[in-house]
C-alpha cells in the first residue's frame, strides 16, 4: 500500500487517483494527529460494501465457511461448462 502527505496528494489527485482506479492499489494519505484516509477505487470500495453485506447475513457466512473446509478437503465436484449463446450468436 503507497502512503503519501496531504499535501503531496494534492499536489498529485490526478496521479494518485490514476494508480487508485488503474492499478487497484490503495494510497493511504497522511495527515498531522494520526488522522489518515485512505483512496480506493470505487470498484474497490462496491465490492468491499457486497461483501459486507454477503457476510453479515449468518446463513451466508456459515455456507461460506463450510463451502471453504469441504474444498480444502477436496470434497469438490467437478461440472462441464455450458456454452450460453448470446442473443448475437443466434
Amino acid at each position: 500500500m503507497e502512503t503519501t502527505t496531504y499535501s503531496d496528494f494534492r499536489k498529485d489527485l490526478k496521479k494518485y487517483m490514476d494508480k487508485a482506479t488503474r492499478d487497484y492499489e490503495p494510497i493511504t494519505i497522511t495527515r498531522k494527529n494520526c488522522q489518515n484516509a485512505v483512496l480506493i477505487s470505487e470498484k474497490e470500495y462496491n465490492n468491499m460494501l457486497e461483501n459486507r453485506y454477503v457476510l453479515e447475513n449468518p446463513a451466508n457466512r456459515e455456507w461460506l465457511q463450510d463451502s471453504l473446509v469441504q474444498a480444502k478437503r477436496g470434497q469438490v465436484v467437478q461440472h462441464k461448462l455450458l456454452k450460453v449463446s448470446q442473443p448475437d450468436d443466434e
